[in-house]
C-alpha cells in the first residue's frame, strides 16, 4: 500500500481520497482568511444605490407635499445615478404612508417625505403604530414653509386688525376652514385665536380644495390656508390676502405684513418637508442622501418654487432636521392640551 493512502472498510478508495482532498482544502481556506482579513480585505458590497429608490408621500398626488417630493426625487435621481419614483400612500392623517416607511427595510431605498403632521400627530393621538423619533432617521430638513391669511373679496374685512376687531365683536360667528384636525391650516387658526385671544370656529375639510371652494362661496369667513392652494386664486383677485403666517416677510409676497405686524406679536406658523429613512439605515446611505438633497435645493427647478410658493430652501444636516422637528413638537403640544384639540 502506497504511503499516505486511506483506504476505507469497503475498499472504495475513490471516496477516500475525496474526503483528504476535502480536508487538504479546508485546511488551506483556513490558513488565507486570516491573511486576507488582516490586510483589510472584506467581501465586495454594491455601492448605493444600487436599485430604485422610493419616496413614500403621505397624501394624494397633486398637492403640495407630492409636488415637493416629486421636485426632490427629479433633482436627487441625477446625483444619485438612479431612478427615484414616488409613491402616494395617503390616508388616516398621513399614518398610513408613514407606517409604511417605519417597517421597511432599512436599506436607503425606502423613504418619507414628512411633513407638519410628523410633529403633531404625536400630540393628537393616544397611541400611533410606529414612534416618530426611534422608528425613523433623519436625513435633511429640506424646506420651510408658511401660510397665507385669506378672505372672499367681498368680505368687509380686509387686513388682520379688522379681522379681530370683527371676531371680539361676535364671539364664535366668524368661521375658519380646514383640510382637517391637526392640520397646518386648522393649528394655524387655532394660534390665532389663543394669541389674539378671539373665539373664530373650526370648520374642518377633507382637503383644501372643498375648504377654499366654500370660501369662494362664502360658506366660511376666512382661511388659513398653504401658498401653493391660494397663490393663483389670490393673483387672479378670487381671494384677498391678509397676512402671512410666517416670523419674516416672505420675497414671495413682500407686499403682505406678517400676521405678528398686522396685530398678534410673537405670531409664526410654519409647515415643513423633511425627508427620512427608517431608523438604523447605514450612516454612510444617510450621508449620501444628505448630500444629494444639499445640491438639490439649489437647483432651478427648487428657486422656482421658492419663488412661487414662498418656500424657504433649507438642505440642513441631519440632526438640525432632529432639533427642529423635536421643538415644533413641543410647541404645538401646547396648543393641542390648551384648546382641547380631539381627532374625531
Amino acid at each position: 500500500m502506497a504511503s499516505g493512502e486511506i483506504i476505507n472498510h469497503d475498499g472504495n478508495r475513490g471516496k477516500a481520497f475525496a474526503l483528504r482532498r476535502w480536508l487538504d482544502l479546508a485546511i488551506l481556506a483556513c490558513a488565507v482568511v486570516p491573511v486576507f482579513a488582516g490586510l483589510g480585505l472584506t467581501p465586495a458590497r454594491a455601492e448605493y444605490p444600487d436599485k430604485i429608490v422610493k419616496i413614500v408621500v403621505p397624501f394624494a398626488a397633486g398637492g403640495g407635499t407630492d409636488i415637493i417630493a416629486r421636485t426632490t426625487a427629479q433633482e436627487i435621481q441625477a446625483d444619485l445615478g438612479k431612478s427615484v419614483i414616488i409613491e402616494n400612500k395617503p390616508g388616516a392623517g398621513t399614518i398610513i404612508g408613514t407606517q409604511t416607511v417605519a417597517t421597511s427595510e432599512p436599506d436607503g431605498y425606502s423613504l418619507l417625505m414628512a411633513t407638519f403632521a410628523h410633529a403633531v400627530n404625536p400630540s393628537l393621538y393616544n397611541k400611533l403604530p410606529f414612534d416618530p423619533h426611534k422608528d425613523f432617521a433623519a436625513i435633511s430638513l429640506i424646506a420651510r414653509s408658511f401660510n397665507i391669511v385669506v378672505v372672499n373679496p367681498a368680505s368687509k374685512i380686509n387686513s388682520i386688525s379688522e379681522l379681530i376687531t370683527e371676531a371680539k365683536a361676535n364671539p364664535g360667528k366668524l368661521n375658519f376652514g380646514t383640510f382637517g384636525t391637526g392640520t397646518s391650516a386648522h393649528l394655524a387658526g387655532e394660534l390665532f385665536n389663543a394669541m389674539a385671544k378671539v373665539k373664530m370656529t373650526a370648520v374642518p375639510y377633507k382637503g383644501a380644495a372643498p375648504a377654499i371652494s366654500d370660501l369662494l362661496g362664502g360658506q366660511i369667513d376666512v382661511m388659513f390656508t398653504t401658498v401653493a392652494s391660494a397663490a393663483s386664486l389670490v393673483a387672479a383677485g378670487q381671494l384677498r390676502a391678509l397676512a402671512v403666517t410666517s416670523a419674516e416677510r416672505s420675497a414671495a409676497f413682500p407686499q403682505l405684513p406678517t400676521v405678528a405686524e398686522a396685530g398678534v406679536p410673537g405670531y409664526a406658523a410654519e409647515s415643513w418637508y423633511g425627508l427620512y429613512a427608517p431608523a438604523r439605515t447605514p450612516a454612510p446611505v444617510i450621508a449620501r442622501l444628505n448630500q444629494a438633497i444639499a445640491k438639490a435645493v439649489q437647483s432651478g427647478a427648487f428657486k422656482k418654487l421658492e419663488a412661487n410658493e414662498g418656500l424657504i430652501m433649507v438642505g440642513s444636516a441631519p440632526e438640525q432636521l432632529d432639533r427642529y422637528v423635536g421643538q415644533e413638537e413641543e410647541r404645538w403640544r401646547k396648543l393641542v392640551k390648551d384648546a382641547n384639540i380631539e381627532v374625531q
